[in-house]
Parts: C-alpha cells; structure tokens; sequence
C-alpha cells in the first residue's frame, strides 16, 4: 500500500510539473508575441482600455493608440505600423478599400450603436422650423446613414428609400427646405452647439460632452450588425503574423464575453444604446 501511495504522489507530481511547464511555455509565447497595437477613435477607448487590462491577466499585452481623424487608422495599418484598427464598420470600410485600394480585412466584430437627431433649441422634431440648419457627416457613408434616419423621421425623402448610401443628390423632398452643413463625422457632436439639427453618435456625444446622447429627438431602428464597429487587420496578417493573430483573436473575445467590458460600455455608450455586433 505504501509503495502504491508513493507511485501515485509521484504522479500527481508529474501532472503538476506538466501544468506548470505548459502555463511557463504559454506565458513566454504570449512575450515573445510582444505588444499588440491597436488604433482606435478616442470614444472607443474606456471600453477598450478594460479589455486591455483583462488580457494583460491572461499575458496577452496590448497597447492602444488614438487618432482623432477617420483617414489616419486605414493608412497606418496599411502601412503595417499597427496590428489592427478599431473605428469603423462594414460599408465605411468597403468604401476606404474601393476609395485606396488598401488590403484590409474584418477579423471580428464590436459593438453597435443606434444613431439619432439632436437639438439644443428644439424639444421636438415637429419644432425643427423652415430653413433649419442640419448637419450630416461629409463622408459617403455616414451621410447615408444620417440622410436614412432623417427619411425615417418623415423630413425628407430619397429616390430609394433603402440605399445606405444614399447622398443630398438623392433627396427628392425637403418640405421644410433644410440647409445641409457637410462636417467631419466625429465633429457632429460638436455642431449641436450652433446647428439647429444634428445627426450624431452617441459615443461622440458623450466624449464632447455637448449633450446627452439620451436626448435624440429620434433614434434610428435600425439593429442591423452592418453598422457595427470592426476590429480590422492586413489581408495578409494571419498568414504572416500567425501568433499575434492568435493573440489578437483572444483580445476580441475578451471584448466581446468579458462582464467588466460590458459594464464599461453600459456606463461609456449607454445601456440603450448599444448592441453587441457579434450576435
């Protein structure tokens, strides 16, 4: 019996010796790895930031960088100066890629948000007088998604009523003859002080802090994943970058299951205002 109890503390001993020599060779991949760097738009990054720390207790280090501008995170990548950029969806990339002929791909998705009208001087959208001064983003995309809500809301109409892609050529009605101001996207949020209608974003809004993104006259229907934020590589980066592909693949599940990121974004976007674009 004695000689059995020896044999099997020498087992367990062996087991464990495993365990602990396949948690070191784990750890020493996850530094030999190095450091990920992601780009990100600055509304996106308290969330991110938790996910960040989340992974560093797994070994899987990453490093954020911000850029203010929605030109920036596509040439940096696609110069190879970053592993991936979170700042973008689906149609917004699909036109980059046709606009630079850039080699980028989705390697997961993030969240997405509802997108709504805003005014400081009016409680209603029936309050919106003639002439109003309406700010949409200037890019193809993004107008196209202000010029659809605004269809929604009954205040104009388009040629399709269905394309995302819509432009001001394509509105066949403006009862009240509104005045189209054509910005920057992430400067929406700060055109609510002067405008007297704006289309926005809820996570710029609350990162201008020029009002509370609770307060949309209107918020879109819509809850397709199209418009949902994309965590974008190289073409060519699994096939070249293999182990930090992994590495990354980890970090988006982090986002995507971790209970502290999802507070994190419950208290950054608003609980309302959210989905997740992985589902």
């Amino acid at each position: 019996m004695a000689q059995i109890a020896k044999t099997k503390i020498a087992l367990i001993g062996v087991l464990l010796a495993l365990v602990m020599v396949g948690l070191i060779a784990c750890t020493k991949k996850n530094t030999e790895v190095g450091e990920l760097v992601i780009g990100i738009s600055p509304p996106f990054a308290k969330p991110l930031q938790v996910a960040v720390d989340e992974a560093k207790k797994q070994g899987i280090q990453v490093k954020l960088v911000e850029f203010s501008d929605w030109n920036t995170p596509n040439i940096t990548l696609n110069h190879g100066d970053i592993d991936a950029n979170y700042f973008q969806h689906q149609p917004f990339l699909s036109n980059a890629l046709k606009e630079t002929g850039f080699k980028l791909k989705p390697l997961g998705k993030g969240v997405a948000t509802h997108v709504g009208l805003y005014s400081k001087k009016y409680k209603t959208l029936a309050e919106v007088p003639a002439n109003a001064r309406v700010v949409v983003p200037n890019d193809p995309v993004n107008q196209g998604r202000a010029l659809l809500l605004l269809q929604q809301a009954k205040l104009i109409t388009l040629k399709d009523s269905n394309n995302h892609l819509s432009t001001l050529q394509d509105i066949t009605t403006n009862a009240k003859n509104f005045k189209f101001i054509e910005v920057e996207g992430p400067q929406t949020a700060r055109a609510v002080d002067d405008a007297d209608l704006v289309f926005s974003y809820p996570h710029y809004l609350r990162l201008a802090k020029t009002i509370d993104p609770n307060d949309a006259l209107i918020l879109d229907d819509n809850t397709n994943t199209r418009y949902a934020i994309l965590f974008v590589v190289r073409d060519d980066y699994e096939s070249k970058s293999p182990e930090r592909a992994d590495q990354l693949k980890k970090f988006i599940q982090i986002y995507q299951t971790s209970p502290a990121v999802k507070q994190a974004i419950d208290d950054d976007v608003g609980e309302k205002l959210w989905f997740p674009g992985w589902k």
